[in-house]
């Protein structure tokens, strides 16, 4: 490395002067700048970069490097210890079960006589030793109905047996004797012939035979009962408060006036509505309409409650 002229040591030394190989370098760029003008940008740009990666690879000279240094050695962190360690390990000890284990069971090999057998495993009701349950599931013409055994192989058939019956007179006499059997009643629903049984088309009237046809079912004479009842505690407890005089029923006179009180109102409200404009492009229009649109509901709704009802009772309080 080069000192410059007249510089002290401490003073310069960190410094650095330019070596020979970049003063050359920048003497050729002056030069080939001088003669060609892209040639020159192409060569700038190299020089550029080979000189970036000179001090990448090769960083700037100075003494100080020369000192040797003590090698520092990187400090690991503490290893990372779980707060809950003795917790898992005790609850691992605690939940220890002698089935908890790696691979099948060490059982006993079973023993070649006895094999699976079919319906083995299939759960078998405990047999009763009462008395009483056998006769429970036990029919009485349970012998009468039940099939004969099957002979066995070395059971013979009776030989040698004969009848005297006249199975021709016989049969004739039966068919003769026998009474014809009558058709089911069908009606044809198609042009092509295609049958149906009568009686279930509803085209017989045999439901207005039954007893209870036309009777009123059970259901509804429960609930006018119900209702009737309903009606009777209202009309006692209205009965006591009118005596209490908390109470009073409304006339018919007063329930037609204030009938045609209310519908006159109506007619009023329902003239100014006719009498908007019918843009309502400002707040106070808007707020009108929407005023009288609900005071006519109201309205209404009182008119309707009123007719519906012919008699009203009114509070005192």
């Amino acid at each position: 490395m080069l000192l410059g002229s007249g510089c002290h040591r401490d003073s310069c030394s960190t410094t650095p002067i330019p070596s020979a190989i970049t003063l050359k370098k920048k003497k050729k760029t002056t030069l080939l700048s001088a003669n060609s003008g892209t040639f020159s940008l192409v060569f700038l740009s190299f020089l550029s970069v080979s000189a970036i990666m000179s001090d990448t690879i090769y960083p700037p000279e100075s003494i100080y490097n020369l000192i040797p240094r003590e090698e520092e050695k990187a400090v690991k962190a503490p290893r990372y210890m779980s707060k809950f360690r003795e917790q898992v390990q005790l609850e691992k000890e605690v939940n220890k079960a002698p089935s908890k284990t790696m691979g099948p069971a060490k059982v006993d090999v079973p023993s070649p006589q006895k094999y699976l057998l079919k319906h083995s495993k299939e759960p078998k009701l405990p047999e009763s030793t009462c008395p009483a349950f056998e006769k429970l599931f036990k029919y009485e013409n349970d012998e009468l109905h039940s099939k004969p055994p099957i002979p066995a192989r070395t059971d013979k058939p009776l030989m040698g047996l004969h009848s005297n019956k006249n199975f021709i007179k016989t049969n004739a006499v039966e068919n003769i004797m026998t009474v014809p059997k009558k058709p089911q009643p069908v009606y044809a629903y198609t042009k092509k012939g295609d049958k149906q049984l009568l009686e279930n088309s509803g085209l017989i009237p045999k439901y207005i035979k039954k007893k209870d046809f036309g009777q009123t079912p059970e259901y509804l004479l429960q609930r006018r009962e119900e209702v009737k009842k309903a009606q009777e505690q209202y009309d006692s407890y209205i009965k006591e408060r009118m005596r209490e005089g908390a109470m009073k029923q409304l006339s018919g006179e007063e329930r037609r006036n204030i009938l045609q009180a209310l519908k006159k109102n109506w007619d009023e409200l329902h003239h100014q509505y006719q009498g908007l404009s019918v843009v309502t492009d400002t707040a106070p229009k808007k707020y009108r309409k929407e005023r009288l649109e609900q005071e006519m509901k109201q309205l209404e709704k009182d008119i309707e409650l009123i007719e519906r009802h012919k008699t009203i009772y009114i509070a005192n309080n």
